[in-house]
């Protein structure tokens, strides 16, 4: 049962090969890259960007899980990568759920790990190089959807927070409702928002879908290389 459930969760780890570097040296090395111009002959905003997000992810929870996830051995990297980003899902939804909305420290902790989330795809494709080129590009599609998941449950706490609305909710639901509809730009019209930061908070939703799905989704989209489920092409 063991072995059954370790082949399941960690796959192949004889294919893993074992990093020199640890994920902090990684970045470490890949600030450098860019200050350098190692890889890429940029210069003004673009390389200021591209130092801010690569330097960003060092201010954040992730790499270090990382980092130390590594310290128990390479197969265990993406394993770890995977329930801490189950984890900044499932925070929002129980903040929801057991109205902790008021608990400011709750709160500030699930706009930080979100804020993460933000940079962290950016990142990838802007300022990680050679450095972090994933084991799979499908398995970044699917981590991408479960940062899709986290900003629309993040956002409708915050929805949740006050009365930014033109009527209040009634349910735990309804600022996903809400959240989910704004992030699908459908506008149903049974909410919308009337004060200042409602507004502000709806156009930050706003923008940010339109940069994961349309720029990000695209990009991996095109890197995934499926070898499809019959022998040659043009056979089915």
């Amino acid at each position: 049962m063991k072995k059954t459930i370790r082949k399941l969760l960690l796959g192949n780890v004889a294919a893993i090969d074992k990093q020199p570097l640890n994920p902090i040296e990684k970045r470490i090395q890949n600030i450098q890259a860019i200050w350098n111009n190692d890889h890429q002959d940029d210069n003004g905003i673009e390389k200021i960007v591209r130092l801010f997000l690569s330097s960003s992810q060092l201010f954040f929870p992730g790499i270090y899980i990382k980092y130390l996830a590594s310290k128990k051995g390479p197969e265990y990297v993406d394993l770890t990568v995977d329930l801490y980003v189950l984890l900044k899902v499932m925070l929002p939804l129980l903040v929801l759920v057991n109205q902790w909305q008021s608990t400011i420290f709750i709160l500030y902790f699930m706009v930080y790990v979100m804020l993460e989330t933000v940079l962290y795809i950016p990142t990838l494709i802007f300022a990680s190089d050679l450095f972090s080129r994933p084991r799979s590009y499908k398995r970044s599609m699917l981590l991408l959807f479960f940062n899709y998941l986290e900003m629309v449950l993040a956002f409708a706490v915050l929805y949740s927070c006050n009365n930014y609305l033109n009527k209040p909710f009634t349910h735990w639901f309804d600022p996903i409702y809400f959240s989910t509809v704004t992030a699908s730009t459908i506008g149903f019209g049974e909410y919308y928002p009337v004060a200042f930061l409602g507004k502000f908070l709806v156009s930050m939703q706003a923008l940010l879908v339109l940069m994961y799905v349309v720029l990000f989704l695209n990009f991996f989209s095109t890197k995934i290389k499926s070898k499809g489920y019959f022998g040659s092409e043009g056979t089915e």
